[in-house]
């Protein structure tokens, strides 16, 4: 027979969420900000090399010269190439220029560098009357300082118009040489916090690993509470938990194995009783109908005695579900006294019942088998033809159920010893399991069970079973607070 592989998800590792949840918004914040800088690096670079293009600018309007006025004027420019070389940065980048006048007239320089057209800010950079733009020339991306510039001479006074192009590859090349560092430096504090992350986890996962090896290395059947005093406080809810999951499911095996032992004791008695008489009947030992009838009383009491340890195992399974319902104690009382009325008038007692309206928080099964049990056992113990009373009161927070027959009582030590498994006073007349049931249920239910002898004067007068369960709600029902019935059988 082969047994099927444990099919396992697989689901993101705690490593895996933490490197995701820090270095994807890292990374994000990462990639903004060196964009963001990238932009201040140019800005930083155009403002440093602007500067360069307005002296470029005023060296040559250092070499201009007028003759005439306004429109008469006629401006001279004396700039060589040369002039501009020095304002060159390592040979990367290339300077043009073009002087012209107010009418665009071209003076000097280069004539296919277009014309500036645009206007003087009211709030220049600098202490001039200059203008800086972007623009295209000879295929390539330039950046051009306009100067306006006054010329006088003694001959004549005019304005020139003073336009000095650069190329960008040195503001590029900067610009990208300080992105590739930066990216460089932002990659190793990534690198440095992914680090972290892992050395972190696997340090504060380690005691998780600790433990998991502990259980791991348990025997089977080994239920005992998890010992983990250096634990992380925060696993401590869960370890917390396991325990009281462990205490649960030992508390469920010790019951099944008790369970398991108390059938195969308790049934192998009737049963082997059964065998002896079918084998005896067909030995002829014994009439036909004697016989059956020896059958017929063993096979009840096998049931009788099946039936009463399923119900205690059904008790225990009720015990471990959630939060019962709420069921009426004085509504199943009666129906199972009427139930077994018949037994009542079989052994003519004289019963009398008084209920109040009393809600317990319960299964209707444990208060039906409750109630069953006591009466049962009530009925079966009376003297014939005597007194059977059932009186059920309730107060602000509690019910108290109370069976008194007038029998001869029990002595003290019986009196406890009754309601544990298979404690009988007679053995002859019932399996022991009636009254543990009713303790388990009252157990279950938070209440308590007690057998006390009914003293008059110093005879004793009967025996009285007082259960006390706790009020699933103040009593405040509909019904009327208390009604009584009596008949005699």
């Amino acid at each position: 027979m082969s047994t099927q592989p444990t099919v396992r998800h697989r689901h993101p590792s705690l490593r895996r969420r933490l490197l995701l949840g820090i270095l994807l918004p890292v990374a994000l914040f990462i990639g903004f900000n060196t964009l963001s800088l990238y932009e201040q690096t140019l800005a930083s670079l155009h403002t440093a090399y602007d500067r360069t293009l307005l002296a470029s600018a005023k060296s040559i309007s250092e070499q201009l010269d007028v003759k005439g006025y306004d429109d008469a004027a006629q401006l001279r420019a004396t700039v060589p190439y040369s002039a501009l070389e020095a304002f060159e940065v390592d040979n990367q980048s290339q300077m043009f220029y073009r002087v012209s006048n107010l009418r665009g007239e071209l003076v000097s320089g280069f004539d296919e560098l277009p014309v500036w057209r645009g206007t003087i800010p009211d709030r220049p950079p600098y202490a001039a009357l200059v203008d800086f733009y972007d623009a295209r020339f000879r295929d390539r991306d330039v950046r051009v300082a306009v100067l306006l510039q006054p010329v006088s001479s003694s001959e004549g006074r005019t304005m020139a118009v003073i336009q000095v192009a650069e190329t960008l590859e040195v503001r590029e090349t900067l610009a990208l040489q300080i992105l590739r560092n930066t990216l460089l430096r932002q990659a190793l504090l990534i690198a440095v916090i992914a680090f972290t992350v892992v050395l972190v986890v696997q340090r504060a996962l380690s005691p998780v690993r600790q433990l998991s090896q502990q259980l791991q290395g348990r025997t089977e059947g080994d239920l005992s509470p998890i010992a983990a005093p250096s634990t992380p406080r925060e696993l401590q809810p869960l370890i917390d938990a396991t325990n009281e999951v462990m205490q649960r499911l030992r508390h469920l095996l010790r019951h099944q194995k008790r369970f398991v032992r108390d059938a195969s004791h308790q049934l192998r008695t009737p049963l082997a009783v059964l065998k002896t008489q079918v084998q005896s009947a067909l030995r002829g030992d014994v009439e036909p109908r004697q016989a059956l009838h020896e059958i017929s009383d063993t096979v009840d009491r096998a049931t009788q005695l099946a039936n009463q340890m399923l119900a205690l195992a059904k008790v225990e399974q009720l015990r471990q579900q959630s939060t019962p319902p709420t069921s009426r104690l004085d509504d199943v009382l009666r129906t199972v006294a009427l139930e077994i009325s018949p037994l009542i008038a079989q052994r003519d007692l004289d019963f009398g019942i008084h209920t109040e309206a009393a809600a317990v928080q319960a299964h209707e099964w444990m208060l039906r088998e409750l109630s069953r049990n006591l009466l049962h056992n009530a009925v079966r113990h009376a003297p014939l033809g005597s007194e059977l009373t059932v009186d059920l009161r309730a107060d602000r927070h509690h019910v108290a159920l109370t069976i008194s027959d007038h029998g001869p009582g029990i002595d003290d030590e019986l009196a406890t010893r009754l309601f544990q498994p298979f404690s009988a006073g007679d053995v002859r007349a019932g399996s022991g399991l009636g009254l543990a049931i009713c303790h388990e249920i009252v157990q279950a239910l938070g209440g308590s069970i007690v057998l006390t002898n009914r003293l008059v004067g110093s005879r004793v007068a009967g025996l009285d079973a007082v259960v006390r369960l706790p009020l699933a709600t103040p009593s405040s029902d509909s019904a009327p607070a208390g009604h009584a019935a009596q008949s005699a059988a």
